[in-house]
């Protein structure tokens, strides 16, 4: 059997995983890829792919089979036993928040172990579900390399004037700074970029992504210049639980009314966006369809400040050559698409409605005076590329 890299995926209420076959020199290879969903809940499932997207297995487990991520684990892992006959080279894995010590994927080891727990305040939704894998392999299977791969580190070419808060010294050298966030995705979008549309690589670029976490990113020559998110993954614009940018004197209020720490969390992280503002659902494919008030308001509100957070950016890049939609919404939903251009006209964008429907890659017409296009995002493709580097190339150093 060929030599393998596992790319590890834990979120708030899933586990993806793809594998990627390898020369074990630069070479990679999709092979097959699922993931456990609805953990926690009542009808969690398990599903795989080949690299036809042909599905290998799809199962309804048990609730109990599924109750946490340890235990979603277990299912990935007896079902991978099966198939896998030799260890993995190594396992990567998306770590959402890197903090101030990394700006690029670097190998796990005790040390690191540590200060990534450390930063889970700071991304309550994720951060604890992503470092989850790396502590069961590493006290399973210490002798599993493993490689933490960031959101946080494309973003770290910003300059210091979009990387402060306006707040005393003391606190930016404390870590209180703007670090951005969905990087492994903008850093496959502008790989992408440059093998698709070189010439637009170069250029003047914002990239929205799309997904029940969103946010966008200005870039330049295929760097980050700015981003809508900032210290934590819920600022900037409105998602599918987390509310996005809002004035901090709302929290100062609820601190006053008496709520706590953990019952603000949870209203901004998990009952905030589109499930607080239309009170129905927090998938965009529940609610762009109905005829609800609320869920018209929500959907509006939605389009309305993802435009503004783009519109935001263009200090940053001063000008726009292309905007580009991915992710789940961003690749999948027309009418968010169509809202959010229709907000953007004044700039020259215009969108053709037949390519728009067809979800096409390229959205424009040929009068537009912005490029417009939807580019699938890959994040474990991005991991796994991070991975094998590291453990060939010995890249990946803590900044010091």
């Amino acid at each position: 059997m060929q030599d393998t890299i596992l790319v590890m995926n834990a979120g708030s209420s899933s586990l993806k995983f793809h594998v990627y076959e390898t020369d074990g020199l630069n070479a990679l290879e999709f092979a097959f890829g699922g993931q456990v969903s609805g953990i926690g809940g009542k009808q969690p499932f398990f599903k795989v792919k080949g690299r036809d997207q042909k599905v290998l297995i799809e199962q309804a487990l048990q609730p109990e089979q599924a109750q946490n991520l340890q235990l979603s684990q277990r299912v990935v892992g007896d079902w991978l036993g099966t198939v896998i006959t030799k260890e993995p080279l190594a396992v990567g894995h998306r770590i959402v928040h890197g903090g101030p010590d990394y700006d690029r994927s670097v190998m796990v080891n005790d040390e690191v172990l540590r200060k990534l727990d450390a930063l889970v305040s700071l991304a309550p939704l994720h951060q604890r579900n992503n470092l989850e894998p790396v502590h069961v392999i590493f006290e399973n299977w210490p002798h599993i390399r493993q490689v933490a791969c960031f959101d946080t580190a494309f973003h770290r070419s910003k300059p210091e004037v979009a990387d402060r808060f306006a707040l005393p010294q003391f606190y930016y050298k404390e870590g209180i700074r703007r670090y951005g966030f969905h990087g492994l995705s903008y850093q496959y979008i502008a790989g992408k970029l440059r093998q698709d549309y070189p010439d637009l690589a170069a250029g003047r670029v914002v990239v929205a992504h799309l997904g029940s976490g969103a946010s966008a990113c200005a870039m330049k020559d295929g760097r980050s210049l700015e981003s809508t998110m900032g210290f934590t993954a819920l600022d900037g614009l409105p998602m599918s639980t987390r509310c996005g940018q809002m004035d901090a004197g709302v929290v100062l209020w609820m601190l006053e009314q008496g709520m706590t720490h953990d019952e603000i969390q949870h209203l901004l992280y998990k009952e905030s966006g589109l499930k607080g503002l239309s009170g129905i659902s927090a998938d965009v494919r529940d609610l762009q369809d109905n005829p609800d008030p609320r869920a018209k308001l929500a959907m509006a509100y939605f389009a309305y400040h993802i435009a503004k957070g783009i519109t935001g950016l263009l200090t940053a890049t001063q000008g726009l050559d292309a905007l580009v939609f991915t992710a789940g919404i961003g690749e999948n939903s027309p009418l968010v698409r169509q809202k959010v251009c229709e907000h953007l006209a004044w700039l020259g964008i215009r969108i053709d409605p037949v390519r728009n429907e067809s979800n096409q890659s390229c959205l424009s017409t040929n009068d537009s005076k912005v490029g417009v296009y939807i580019i699938p995002t890959n994040e474990e493709w991005v991991i796994a590329q991070q991975t094998l580097a590291l453990i060939t190339k010995g890249h990946g150093q803590a900044v010091t």
